[in-house]
């Protein structure tokens, strides 16, 4: 009875620390683009007269981001788990590698875009006229932009497949996630707001799975006792 009763509470709290971790890289990652987006001019060429006004801002977004990525490894972790002898190895291993990438690219373009913000309270005129605040404006574009994003959006298309081949999530949740993972992959240059698509499907699915886990009514044992 014991080890039934330690089964029923491991999958019990699987879904739920997959929610809570999905909610919170979500909420942190969501902050952090929307307070970029509004401070930071869209194009990668501006002069920088933003960094004037708005560098503490930019400056505590980027402070967000190393705990959105703790839980978006989290969150990884426990869907793999939840998935356990249901993961399809081929989509696991491309599901687990866009995940990561993901990630690394966007704590590395967090890293340039610190840099920069150091740079400019240290020797603002000269990060402007080396031309090392257009390098590092081009360089953390080009790899939110093409390469970031792109790999979120692998990995929204390959957690949708795995929905559809499992049922671990609805079929219009899946769907829904697959036509929002075409739109990154092709059209996240063209709006300079599509990037929250990521945050806000993580935040979905999260939200799907709190709940659901929360409607499991209790099992009931020989005892009478409950688990």
């Amino acid at each position: 009875m014991d080890q039934n009763a330690a089964i029923t509470r491991s999958r019990l709290t699987t879904p739920r620390a997959a929610a809570i971790a999905g909610i919170v890289f979500s909420v942190l990652l969501l902050i952090s683009l929307v307070l970029i987006r509004i401070s930071v001019p869209s194009d990668p060429q501006d002069a920088g007269t933003w960094l004037a006004e708005n560098s503490k801002t930019v400056g505590f977004a980027l402070n967000l981001l190393p705990f959105a990525g703790i839980a978006f490894l989290w969150f990884i972790g426990v869907i793999r788990d939840r998935l356990g002898s249901s993961e399809d190895r081929l989509f696991a291993t491309v599901f687990l590698g866009s995940g990561l990438l993901f990630l690394a690219m966007l704590f590395a373009s967090a890293a340039v875009a610190g840099g920069i913000i150091n740079l400019y309270g240290t020797a603002p005129g000269n990060l402007i006229s080396s031309g090392l605040y257009t390098f590092g404006r081009s360089l953390i574009y080009e790899i939110m932009t093409v390469y970031a994003m792109k790999m979120a959006g692998v990995f929204m298309l390959t957690t949708s497949t795995l929905a559809l081949r499992t049922g671990i999530l609805p079929r219009w949740m899946a769907y829904l996630g697959l036509v929002l993972a075409l739109i990154l992959l092709l059209t996240v240059s063209l709006f300079y707001w599509t990037p929250l698509l990521f945050p806000l499907w993580v935040l979905l699915i999260s939200l799907h799975i709190l709940l659901a886990n929360l409607r499991v009514p209790k099992k009931e044992p020989a005892d009478g006792k409950s688990i």
